[in-house]
């Protein structure tokens, strides 16, 4: 027996009453198997988590929510800065939307050299790409979280020896005005710690780590304040949010620092400002 479409009612094309539009509208934590291209033109393979939503208008009763599914469906290309905007695009004429929002959450590796020894190892970071589609416009967001080393400047002057410190995560989103490289943001964040982080240490290099943060000590809010200095005289970013938390070694809480720029309105940065949601797979650590 076929069953002719057409005879199937659709619900979700039905008009709405109750003149109220709904901001976003769509699917989230929905996984695919993707490809990356890295800033030496080479494809990495990982897990995409994907949050797709369009603005409803206030007379339509729903959006169809099986069209999100069949555009990734049909995208298994290489996804990167440059490509993403494509996806954006093929999701809103999909679904009739004039404004439409498509992010994606995935683990990004790239291998590290330990600073003497030179053996190489494997470093994972979290990473979002997040585009937004009004009309013409087109807004690109790039989320990585970078691990790092931070030694306290207070321990090291009081104390007679050492210096007590910890991992932090220091947590970037930012808007592009030009291309940039996944790599190079994680470059840059991985500079304003104490000490970069390395899979694999042998005993020189430990050594090594160990005086370098030692001698580059570093309060939560001085890495804050660096990475923004930087984001600030990089022509490639626009708005930023700079989030840095500290895994304190001798308390049972973190530290934490907050600064957001790259708008010359100062009463309009709160709010524009603000990351793409990211499903909670993303925020500050």
């Amino acid at each position: 027996m076929v069953i002719e479409l057409a005879a199937i009612p659709d619900v979700q094309s039905l008009p709405d009453t109750r003149n109220l539009s709904i901001d976003r509208v769509g699917i989230r934590d929905i996984r695919q198997p993707v490809r990356i291209q890295d800033r030496s033109a080479e494809e990495q393979h990982t897990v995409g988590t994907f949050g797709m939503y369009v603005q409803l208008a206030p007379d339509v009763k729903g959006t169809h929510m099986s069209r999100f599914v069949e555009v990734l469906e049909e995208h298994p290309g290489v996804y990167s800065l440059a490509t993403f905007p494509e996806l954006v695009r093929e999701v809103a004429s999909r679904l009739g939307a004039e404004r439409c929002e498509v992010e994606m959450h995935f683990p990004y590796f790239m291998q590290k050299s330990a600073p003497v020894s030179g053996v190489t190892s494997t470093l994972d970071f979290e990473v979002t790409l997040a585009t937004e589609l009004d009309g013409d416009d087109i807004i690109e967001q790039l989320t990585v979280e970078v691990p790092v080393t931070s030694l306290c400047p207070c321990s090291k002057t009081i104390s007679d020896y050492g210096a007590h410190n910890q991992r932090s995560h220091v947590t970037a989103t930012v808007e592009l005005v030009e291309p940039l490289w996944i790599d190079d943001l994680i470059a840059l964040l991985e500079d304003k710690g104490s000490c970069q982080l390395y899979p694999i240490l042998k005993r020189p290099d430990e050594k090594h780590v160990t005086e370098l943060a030692y001698d580059n000590p570093k309060f939560v809010e001085d890495i804050a304040r660096d990475v923004a200095l930087a984001f600030n005289a990089d022509e490639r970013i626009g708005r930023y949010r700079v989030t840095v938390e500290n895994f304190e070694s001798i308390h049972n809480h973190s530290a934490f620092a907050e600064i957001t720029g790259g708008m010359d309105d100062d009463d309009e940065a709160d709010e524009a400002s603000r990351p793409v949601e990211t499903n909670g797979t993303n925020g500050a650590h």
